[in-house]
């Protein structure tokens, strides 16, 4: 008999967890054996102040004992009178301040051991707490990320490579139903059967060849190659002649035991035991029946009902939600009651919630230079033009300006018209000296000189403008979800729009209908996060600003609106850019006399100059938090027949 496996790992370094035996009686070495008190939930590494902390949660009344070993460094914790119901989660291999390694099991029926393998060995201090036991361990590296049993990380794909597998939660682990007892298929049937779940898989994956290898040998391979424990009930024996080249390691699992008759259950501390299909029906025909009622504290009930109606008794069990106390009834046989009560309890993990605080800012700035320059050229009596008017002598009038009653002036009493625009020099009618076009819409300078030449007055016009306008708008919406939901903040106006409907027909000279719908303007945050197994955030967003502002022709408004839709992967507390646009109009505009205002530097005596230069600065920020406490209360539950 040959038998090859390829599996991820190195033999040597293979777990060993020691199955428990019974609850009760008297152990080999002659102590007695006590029902545990004690429950231990979960393990962890989180980082501290100086130090690593390896917290242990638990329930219930336990005996905590330590001690160290060299060749290599271990720190072992042993709870005493305690049972194991933590998931059956290995280590993933990061070194957290010289904390290489963390192993788990129930040690004994009433002892469960933590090993923590180490660097080297240093000074530590073990407390204990309410709910928890916490080793501290001096170190100088503490910029990690923390590790829990309870994370449900998913592994990368392995294709029976020397990287180390690493092993999931119990509910990612072996695909576990109840078996229906009829013809089996081969191998190559029950994967081509699969296809479609092994392309969705994330379990990591194996390439193995068989020559007639017992099924405890093939057994035994799965177990180093997974991290599990699987034990074999007694009298199964058999051979194992196949080929399985990169296959999810649980769907080939399953395949090997279809293919024999076999089916594999799920003990308490994630212990998988390879059963006779035949065997195990016979089994439950002959088991009660039990019904227990589960409380649900943070998942909805009715969502739960599909993922445990999958894995309760075909023929006697059943699964109802009840959504006015969110529980579950399950109902099912005494033997298998309990490990969907555990999966159950699995399913129901408090979600984390994240605070999303956004920022939104928006500089609208607009620089205006204006600058003209005009000029009048006349005489009192025979100059006129559009600059000044000047008294039209043919109105003349006599006034009496000594008031001793005698007139002794005469005084125009009207103006020349502005429109001729001529000037009479030497009897000959001239036009009047060129001026820009424009002028200086409320100017902030103006100047008048004024000299004589001959007999005419040259008077010049400047007039200069500059005007700054800025507009800084800073919006800070902040909102805080569960993960997975999204969650939405609106601050803003809603604006009513008359919309005229000129081609509806209209009697007896009646106005065109008219209706009024509204528009949604202002600061909108949509946003859905995802919190990641290393405690990163995904986050979909969708920020917006928007105003409404009236419209230069003739259709009413027109709607500034600036977002940005992303998807983006932050750190815990991480500030990140997720939108970031600047916009820059220069408008110039020059008029005036030709060729002279093209001159350099004396061109603009000749003519009239505007600049406007309008800047948008748009700028969205984005800073997620996770609101958690990583310590989750045991769902409570209650049994009855």
């Amino acid at each position: 008999m040959k038998s090859m496996i390829a599996f991820a790992g190195v033999a040597g370094a293979l777990l060993a967890v020691v199955a428990p035996r019974a609850l009760a009686g008297t152990a080999a070495d002659g102590r007695a054996l006590v029902e545990p008190d004690g429950e231990v939930h979960g393990v962890s590494v989180r980082p501290a102040t100086g130090q690593v902390e390896i917290v242990i949660d638990l329930a219930g009344a336990v005996v905590v004992r330590d001690f160290t070993l060299t060749n290599p460094a271990r720190l072992v914790v042993d709870l005493e009178g305690a049972r194991l119901s933590a998931p059956a989660t290995l280590y993933d291999g990061q070194n957290r301040g010289g904390v290489r390694n963390i192993r788990y099991a129930q040690f004994r029926p009433d002892v469960v051991r933590v090993v923590i393998d180490l660097d080297v060995l240093k000074d530590y201090k073990v407390e204990r707490a309410e709910g928890t036991v916490r080793v501290r361990i001096g170190t100088e590296r503490t910029g990690f990320a923390a590790w829990s049993s309870r994370d449900r990380a998913d592994a990368p794909p392995v294709v029976a490579t020397t990287t180390r597998p690493v092993s999931r939660g119990p509910a990612q682990a072996a695909r576990v139903s109840t078996p229906s007892v009829g013809r089996t298929m081969s191998i190559e049937e029950y994967l081509a059967a699969h296809r479609n779940e092994a392309l969705q898989s994330q379990a990591p994956r194996i390439t193995v060849q068989w020559d007639n290898a017992g099924i405890e040998d093939v057994v035994a391979g799965f177990a180093a190659f997974s991290g599990r424990t699987i034990v074999i009930s007694k009298g199964i024996t058999g051979t194992v002649t196949a080929e399985i080249k990169n296959q999810p390691w649980d769907l080939a699992f399953n395949a090997v035991l279809e293919s024999q008759g076999l089916a594999v259950q799920t003990l308490r501390g994630g212990i998988f035991n390879v059963v006779s299909k035949v065997e195990l029906a016979r089994a439950d025909s002959t088991v009660p029946v039990e019904t227990r009622l589960v409380r649900i504290n943070y998942a909805k009930a009715t969502s739960l009902v599909p993922a445990v109606q999958s894995i309760v008794t075909k023929q006697r069990g059943a699964v109802v939600a009840d959504s006015v106390s969110n529980s579950l009834v399950i109902t099912d046989v005494s033997s298998r009651i309990n490990d969907i009560v555990e999966f159950v309890r699995g399913l129901d993990l408090r979600t984390p919630q994240v605070s999303i605080q956004a920022k939104i800012i928006f500089v609208d700035r607009t620089d205006v230079e204006e600058l003209g320059v005009k000029y009048d050229l006349g005489s009192q009596t025979q100059f006129f033009n559009r600059l000044v008017q000047r008294p039209d002598p043919r109105t003349a009038e006599p006034v009496d300006t000594d008031l001793d009653g005698v007139p002794d002036a005469l005084v125009p009493t009207e103006n020349f018209d502005r429109e001729q625009g001529i000037v009479s020099l030497g009897g000959n009618s001239l036009s009047a000296i060129g001026n820009a076009g424009q002028e200086v819409i409320n100017p902030a300078l103006e100047l008048i000189f004024s000299t004589a030449i001959g007999n005419f007055d040259l008077s010049t016009f400047v007039q200069a403008l500059q005007r700054v306008d800025l507009a800084d708008i800073q919006a800070e919406p902040t909102i805080t979800t569960l993960d997975n939901r999204e969650a939405q903040i609106l601050v803003g106006d809603k604006v009513p729009i008359r919309v005229i409907d000129v081609s509806a027909p209209s009697t007896g000279g009646a106005a065109p209908r008219a209706t009024v719908r509204f528009e949604q303007t202002g600061i909108n945050l949509r946003v859905t996060p995802h919190v990641t197994a290393n405690r990163q955030i995904l986050l979909e967003v969708h920020a917006e600003r928007s105003n409404i502002r009236p419209a230069a022709v003739d259709i009413g408004f027109t709607f500034q609106t600036q977002q940005a839709d992303n998807q983006i992967l932050v750190n815990d507390g991480e500030t990140a850019v997720i939108g970031g646009l600047t916009v820059t109009e220069v408008t110039v505009t020059k008029s005036g006399i030709p060729f002279l205002v093209d001159l350099p530097i004396l061109g603009k005596l000749f003519g009239f100059s505007s600049q406007t230069e309008n800047r948008r600065d748009l700028l969205i920020l984005i800073t997620p938090h996770i609101i958690d406490d990583l310590v989750q209360p045991a769902p409570s539950g209650s049994s009855g027949q």
